[in-house]
C-alpha cells in the first residue's frame, strides 16, 4: 500500500518492541528514610553518634511453613502505635526525631503527624532530650530540620481552630535547611551542634 507521499509502508509485525512496563512505586517515599539511614550509618562508622531507626512492634498471629527453611507470615498486627522514627545518643544527649516527606510545595500538612507522636515528642523535650522533625519537600528537593518546640506551636494552634498545615515559608524561617551531601547525605548533627553545643 502506498501513502500519498509515495512511500511504501512496511506491514510486517514489529517483533522487537519492548513490552510496556508498569511503573515501580515500591520505593516511592522511601528516599528520605534511605538518606537518613545512610547518614546514621556514616555517623556510627565514624564513632560520631549511635542513632537507629526504631522497629515497629508487631505481634505475629499466623505463620505458614511451606519449607523447613522458609517461614511466611500470613497474619500480624501492630502491638501498639509507634512513637517517632529514630532515636539514639549524641555527645551524651538523647536524640529523638520523626522524618516526614510531602509532595506539597506550599505547606507541610500536620495530618502527616499523629497525636501520639506529638505527645511522645513533648515527653522527650520535658526530659531535656533533643527532639525534632526532619521534613522533606520532595518536589522541591529540599530538606529541613524543624525543632519539636516549633512544631508544638503549630500543632496546638491547629487544635484551637487554626491552620492545619505549616506554610513552606514558615518552615524556611523557623527551621534549618539541610543541604544534601555526598558522604553524609543529611548531616543533621551539624545543626544540633549549632543549636545545643
Amino acid at each position: 500500500m502506498n501513502y500519498p507521499n509515495g512511500k511504501k509502508t512496511n506491514n510486517k509485525p514489529v517483533t522487537n518492541r519492548k513490552p510496556k512496563q508498569t511503573p515501580n512505586f515500591s520505593n516511592r517515599g522511601m528516599t528520605l528514610e534511605e538518606d537518613i539511614n545512610q547518614s546514621n550509618q556514616a555517623y556510627l562508622s565514624s564513632g560520631r553518634a549511635v542513632i537507629h531507626k526504631k522497629p515497629t512492634p508487631v505481634q505475629i498471629v499466623n505463620v505458614d511453613y511451606p519449607k523447613r527453611s522458609a517461614a511466611v507470615i500470613k497474619e500480624a498486627y501492630f502491638k501498639q502505635a509507634s512513637t517517632t522514627d529514630y532515636n539514639g545518643i549524641y555527645r551524651g544527649k538523647y536524640i529523638d526525631f520523626e522524618a516526614k516527606e510531602t509532595r506539597n510545595k506550599t505547606s507541610f500538612p500536620l495530618a502527616n503527624i499523629h497525636e501520639h507522636q506529638v505527645e511522645h515528642m513533648k515527653k522527650v523535650c520535658e526530659q531535656d532530650g533533643v527532639c525534632f522533625a526532619i521534613l522533606r519537600f520532595s518536589k522541591l528537593e529540599e530538606t529541613y530540620f524543624f525543632p519539636a518546640k516549633k512544631l508544638f506551636q503549630h500543632w496546638d494552634r491547629q487544635n484551637n481552630g487554626g491552620r492545619k498545615s505549616i506554610p513552606y515559608q514558615t518552615i524556611q524561617q523557623e527551621g534549618h535547611f539541610i543541604p544534601l551531601q555526598y558522604h553524609i547525605r543529611i548531616d543533621y548533627l551539624s545543626i544540633i551542634d549549632e543549636m545545643y553545643f
